[in-house]
């Protein structure tokens, strides 16, 4: 496989107790600098030879070598007790899973251990997940991964500290969207398809217990999307075809199948109108207030925008038009920009670009102090709902259905796929020569390297160039994982 646009970069060495390189250092390899050897003790050191020269007492001989062993064996020993405090059972300190589906004979799916550290698939057992799994969701400390089985309409959770199962939860049919919003064994799923007994309507928010079962099922029509505030204590619900919002008070339900909806509004449900089509939302950081994305035209609506909804009284405020709005990103800290992706129907060129695509999508962003629309960029089209940004400040946007042009495989003129890089320091876009759905972005702080999962494979992105990441680890900038990969998750913070 040819892949265009890469770098090349040397790894930096990792030592351990011994001063022995961690990941995989050659026999005959140089002792890093700063590293101890510690030579095997033997009778015909020039050690015990001088000692023999001066005729010390057996006494003596037989005293020293047994300080010196000892000091050895307590080094040793203080290295691994140290080590096995602060590493988990794999050993690895910086530690991605990446959700591999199944596509032959060769390999059952499951998640599968990658070294953050320099690329490269870690020699230990991958965890169960089912044979499809792909969409995954991380608890905020990052104790807890939930892994959605496509193939069975499961649930799957690992407990990251111990690195084993916690349990599996059957959903009532698939789900695009689960949020685990603390360290708790509590997630919820959103079933837009679910059927319950009794019921005309289709879809419901699943409360899960992570252990192994559904605890409640609270009806929610065409529930597509659930975004969960800081704690837990209050969901949105977005359900893609009406102007409304639906918000949830999860832990006022009442198990095992609560009607309130249908009711509303009451202790458990709250139906907040004055919408256009609302698909998604980023909460701020204090958990106060909400930004709607409503996405207008592209859904069936009127208007793309974005509108605040404060959290404690449910007040709608006035809508700021986008251009396209079904994803948006809020980087973390004091900053005051949201960045909002989407399509519109109208103003859709790709002006500014060199392609054959006839169509492209529209990232804007805002001041959330002003509320208003401070630039537009015109981006790679398809349905936007991935979005992440490094450490040095470059933007990944991913989408599905979007137009791809060329064979990455086998590169003629130009390759396009769902990907878009925008760089924030000086507003430059830059569309890599891939192609393919996006189906997962991880970055990393103290590494310039973005994780992207497109078209079933796991690159690695230099971000300092926003290309390609190529060295003796990923020589073609690719993480040889086996099958197709549907979502990357650090585990890890590093």
């Amino acid at each position: 496989m040819h892949l265009r646009g890469y770098g090349v970069h040397s790894r930096g060495q990792s030592l351990n107790c011994t001063g022995i390189e961690a990941s995989r250092r050659k026999p005959d390899a140089t002792p890093p600098a700063g590293s101890v050897i510690i030579h095997r003790f033997t009778f015909k050191s020039l050690f015990f030879i001088l000692l023999g020269a001066f005729r010390l007492k057996r006494v003596v001989l037989v005293a020293i070598g047994f300080v010196l062993m000892s000091m050895s064996l307590l080094s040793f020993q203080s290295c691994g007790s140290s080590s096995s405090k602060t590493t988990p059972p794999s050993r690895l300190t910086n530690r991605v899973l990446a959700a591999q589906g199944v596509t032959s004979t060769f390999t059952g799916g499951g998640l599968v251990f990658i070294d953050g550290m320099d690329d490269t698939l870690a020699r230990v057992s991958e965890l169960s997940a089912g044979s499809s799994p792909g969409l995954m969701a991380m608890s905020p400390t990052r104790n807890l991964l939930a892994a959605f089985d496509a193939f069975s309409n499961g649930v799957y959770t690992v407990n990251t500290v111990t690195e084993s199962s916690v349990g599996r939860v059957q959903l009532l049919a698939p789900t695009s969207s689960i949020v685990v919003p603390t360290a708790g064994q509590v997630g919820y799923a959103a079933v837009p398809t679910a059927s319950m007994s009794g019921f005309a309507f289709l879809g419901a928010v699943e409360v899960l217990d992570l252990t192994g079962s559904v605890t409640t099922t609270i009806g929610v029509s065409n529930a597509q999307t659930v975004v969960a505030n800081p704690g837990g204590s209050q969901l949105l619900v977005f359900s893609n075809d009406s102007n409304s919002v639906t918000v949830l008070s999860p832990l006022n339900a009442v198990p095992p199948v609560d009607t309130s909806c249908q009711s509303a509004p009451n202790s458990v449900c709250t139906i907040v109108t004055g919408f256009d089509r609302p698909v998604n939302a980023v909460i701020s950081t204090n958990g106060t207030t909400a930004y709607i994305l409503n996405c207008g035209a592209e859904c069936g609506g009127t208007q793309a925008s974005v509108q605040t909804l404060d959290l404690a009284s449910l007040t709608v405020g006035t809508p700021v038009p986008v251009d396209g709005a079904t994803f948006a990103f809020l980087p973390g800290g004091s900053s005051s920009t949201l960045y909002v992706a989407g399509n519109s129907l109208t103003n859709n060129s790709c002006t500014g670009q060199k392609t054959a695509a006839t169509k492209c999508g529209r990232l804007s962003t805002i001041d959330l102090g002003s509320m208003s629309v401070t630039s537009t960029i015109a981006i790679t089209d398809g349905y936007h709902d991935h979005m992440d940004m490094s450490v040095n400040g470059q933007l990944y946007i991913g989408s599905h259905n979007c137009t791809n042009i060329g064979d990455v495989n086998n590169p003629s003129g130009e390759v396009r796929g769902c990907l878009t890089i925008l760089n924030t320091t000086n507003n430059t876009v830059i569309v890599p020569p891939d192609n393919g759905d996006v189906n997962g972005l991880q970055s990393f702080t103290t590494r310039n390297i973005e994780y992207v999962a497109e078209g079933g494979a796991l690159r690695v992105y230099d971000t300092t160039k926003n290309i390609l990441l190529i060295n003796t680890d990923v020589p073609l900038g690719t993480i040889n994982v086996v099958g197709y990969v549907g979502d990357v998750k650090a585990i890890d913070f590093f």
